[in-house]
């Protein structure tokens, strides 16, 4: 992902695997919070109503301090510091992988906006095979009305498993695609063009290739963000449903469960959750672009590439 000629020749999957562990984790204890909240609206149905209901991003966090306490907004932050390494590694090593095989199949010299939009959405497919499992455990340990149900991470795997069967882990798998092609298409695509428009960093001028990557990586996130919503609307939902014997859950497929939120819900709460989540993966995808980069640096350095 660096914008220097270096980066045609990839690293050894290890070395992605690292760098992507080291920006998926920097990137989480910073923004977590952000999810636990944007995880909270998005489950509310309606409007919410009740002392406990949620009007927006600031009265969800503040509820939350007061009447649950801080360290509530870090609850299920173990599955995604486990997912985190995996999840990074794939997104980053598969649009690699991913770009080349495109560039030899269609006989590209060079990556092009199409083929980065195309192979970010590939990247997005595979790492959303990654994700899901991880995904369903911090679904329901972020939920308020699952906090008495689960002790933690390990206890929430086996009653599932238990409860609803091994193959429910991978309950979602079809909106997690949905939401993982969206997003890294929309981020891996904006990263390319946003590239090309920025004046260029001067050879070893660190600060203007952090500066270009923070701004490629925030607006890359932004559009990601803006495109996967809905999908991550109907994700928490779907994933949030446990499967019961003989009754076909209300939120089951991604495109139909869209439907539903609009019809029931109206169109605004296709983006419930928005202000946390774009906050989160806006800057987020900064950060995550600028560690990514400055971590995958310090390895050909020491390589002496």
């Amino acid at each position: 992902m660096s914008s220097s000629k270096k980066e045609t020749k990839p690293l050894p999957f290890i070395y992605q695997f690292a760098a992507g562990a080291v920006a998926g984790v920097s990137e989480i204890l910073v923004m977590y919070p952000l999810d636990v909240v944007k995880t909270r609206v998005q489950l509310q149905k309606g409007a919410g109503t009740g002392e406990e209901a949620y009007k927006g991003m600031f009265d969800c966090f503040s509820k939350i301090v007061r009447n649950e306490g801080f360290s509530r907004l870090y609850r299920g932050i173990t599955a995604p510091i486990l997912m985190e390494a995996p999840k990074r590694a794939t997104k980053f090593a598969a649009n690699d992988s991913w770009g080349a095989f495109y560039r030899q199949l269609f006989g590209a010299q060079k990556q092009t906006q199409s083929l980065a939009v195309l192979t970010g959405a590939t990247a997005g497919a595979t790492e959303a095979f990654v994700v899901v499992p991880f995904e369903l455990v911090k679904i329901r340990l972020q939920d308020r009305a699952s906090a008495g149900k689960y002790k933690g991470m390990l206890d929430v795997v086996t009653k599932i498993v238990r409860e609803e069967g091994p193959l429910a882990l991978y309950n979602g798998l079809e909106s997690t695609l949905w939401r993982h092609i969206l997003w890294n298409g929309g981020y891996f695509g904006c990263i390319f063009q946003v590239r090309a428009l920025l004046p260029k960093a001067e050879a070893g001028n660190r600060s203007q290739q952090i500066r270009n990557d923070l701004i490629a990586g925030t607006i890359g996130g932004t559009a990601g963000t803006i495109l996967n919503t809905p999908m991550d609307v109907v994700k928490s939902r779907i994933q949030n449903s446990p499967k019961i014997p003989g009754q076909v859950p209300k939120y089951n497929w991604a495109w139909p469960a869209v439907a539903t939120v609009f019809r029931e819900e109206g169109f605004g709460a296709l983006y419930k959750g928005f202000i946390p989540k774009v906050l989160r993966l806006g800057p987020g995808g900064g950060i995550l672009l600028v560690v990514f980069t400055g971590v995958m640096d310090f390895f050909r350095k020491m390589r002496g590439e």
